[in-house]
């Protein structure tokens, strides 16, 4: 099975239940998501993100598993890290 996934970025001001409410709809319509983040301000973001959407997919009997890894990325012509989260049904 092939899952077509889209990549959320997230960042430090990002609200948590917008980002919650993109992944439960990746979930919901793909089966799964990416989501990147770049500062320790935005993985936290990001990390408050998959716990809330957990909770807007209990109601549909869906749960999911996240498996995070570090990448690095190029931005504006400089190399950062990024933390990338992958979101998919258990």
């Amino acid at each position: 099975m092939h899952i077509e996934v889209t990549t959320i970025r997230v960042a430090s001001d990002s609200r948590p239940t917008a980002v919650a409410g993109s992944i439960a709809h990746a979930v919901r319509e793909r089966g799964g998501t990416t989501i990147q983040a770049i500062g320790a301000a935005a993985v936290n973001q990001a990390v408050k993100a998959v716990a809330i959407a957990r909770t807007y997919l209990e109601e549909d009997g869906l749960d999911v598993t996240c498996f995070p890894s570090l990448v690095t990325v190029m931005v504006e012509g400089e190399e950062k890290t990024a933390v990338r989260m992958e979101v998919e049904t258990i």
